[in-house]
């Protein structure tokens, strides 16, 4: 038994999970000679990069990692959806998942979940032991539940988030410096929580490994001012997972998995814009900022990240395109996609997923019904405020890959080869032994 000791007698086993948002595998593995406890980890359990989902974005991905469904049956497809029958949009929240999460089938059977900074868990649920809301949560005061883990999480120093637009600076001192002491107070809230061992489930997410990526990435791939700094975050974050690991009790596994990948960041490429010089979209008038804008005659528009919906007669409420059209609509606006290149004559997208090859369920309604997969060094925007050009270049130098998230599972017996997010759920309930049916999953068990 290590520092957090078991406090109840049940001996079921448990699991620890700690997600690092947006960490690459090979990064990780480049590095193990400095990362010793990510090495450690790897080397006496399993490990290796994983794919994420489609799309590979943080609102889609850790609903489907925490429900091992996709997205046609969690509801959500990104940052911003659509409403079903109407061009407005909205901003998905933990009530608009609408997948079993893990915690709540551990609650179900009569155990205990502590659930911190998960994204798209707000507002904290009340059928849990405890849980502090993750990003796109107002602030700690509306965040978390009970009042206990309130008042303590405000007692601290505990932020739901990073402060990114600090990496907007040219100048990244200070929000390194914040992204340094968002990763304290939450390794130290996450400890805190850990030590009461009153768990049978524990989820934390660290957050600002994404926000560091999006900001320094470019700087470690091609050794610029802040390469330094970048690796040394990363050293912090393999000695805070070393010590949770080195005080869990013997009773308990732990899964440490990341959402995503990461690669460097050259271009933005503003595809309504492209959609717009290409006559797929037009607006009513001069003063547009929102889908709502679009005219009548738009017969395709796009949502981040790289999401294309054909504006369907019968669907949207002022559809362009009759039924009879769509798959030949679709086709062309397919290949129109695959065939774009950016400025030094690179193809922008790896790939073009139809709808019907992604995405699956009660909830495929809103589903886009095309996806890109970017190729590295491409981020697919959208918005509806319109862009002099199609590449552009924002505050941002790293982006999100589909491929080469990570996944360390400290148990021999797992194997981690051709795994996906979806694999991670059903391999935690396993873990616990907790019983499934292994149906109601897109994955399967990796142990």
């Amino acid at each position: 038994m290590g520092l957090f000791d078991r406090i109840r007698g049940d001996d079921e086993p448990r699991v620890a999970f700690v997600g690092i948002d947006g960490v690459p595998y090979s990064f990780l593995e480049d590095h193990f000679e400095e990362f010793e406890h990510l090495a450690a980890l790897a080397d006496e359990g399993a490990a290796g990069p994983i794919d994420s989902i489609v799309p590979p974005e943080s609102s889609a991905c850790w609903p489907s990692l925490t429900t091992g469904v996709n997205p046609g049956e969690t509801g959500v497809y990104g940052f911003q959806d659509r409403e079903i029958g109407s061009y407005d949009t909205y901003v998905p929240m933990g009530r608009d998942v609408q997948a079993t999460r893990l915690w709540d089938r551990v609650q179900e059977a009569g155990r205990d979940a502590t659930v911190m900074n998960v994204p798209v868990t707000f507002p904290p649920q009340r059928n849990v032991q405890r849980m502090v809301s993750g990003f796109l949560s107002p602030g700690v005061d509306k965040a978390a539940y009970p009042d206990e883990m309130r008042e303590y999480l405000q007692s601290t120093d505990y932020r739901i988030d990073a402060n990114a637009k600090l990496g907007h600076d040219e100048d990244k001192s200070e929000f390194i410096e914040n992204a340094h002491e968002t990763v304290d107070a939450r390794y130290e809230a996450f400890k805190h929580y850990l030590q009461q061992d009153d768990w049978d489930l524990f989820f934390g997410v660290f957050m600002a490994t994404d926000r560091v990526n999006h900001f320094l990435y470019k700087h470690y791939e091609e050794g610029m001012e802040y390469e330094e700094e970048f690796v040394d975050f990363y050293r912090k974050i393999d000695r805070y997972l070393g010590e949770i690991r080195n005080n869990l009790p013997d009773d308990v596994t732990l899964v440490v998995a990341s959402d995503h990948g990461f690669t460097s960041l050259d271009y933005e490429v503003h595809f309504n814009e492209w959609l717009r010089q290409e006559g797929w979209l037009s607006y009513e008038d001069d003063d547009h900022e929102e889908l709502g804008d679009i005219s009548d005659d738009t017969e395709a528009y796009s949502l981040i990240p790289g999401r294309f919906y054909i504006n369907l007669d019968g669907r949207e409420p002022r559809g362009s395109v009759p039924e009879s059209e769509y798959e030949q609509k679709r086709d062309q606006l397919k290949e129109a996609i695959e065939s774009l290149e950016g400025p030094e004559g690179r193809k922008v997208v790896d790939r073009v997923v139809e709808k019907e090859d992604a995405f699956r369920g009660d909830h495929d309604d809103i589903a886009p019904d095309l996806v890109a997969i970017p190729n590295y060094g491409f981020d697919l925007k959208a918005g509806f405020k319109g862009h002099d050009d199609v590449f552009g270049h924002g505050p941002r130098n790293g982006m999100h890959s589909f491929d080469n998230a990570s996944l360390f599972v400290d148990d021999a017996e797992a194997t981690v080869e051709d795994v996906d997010l979806y694999d991670i759920a059903p391999t935690i309930l396993d873990l616990m032994e907790m019983e499934y049916d292994a149906s109601e999953f897109d994955g399967r068990s990796l142990v």
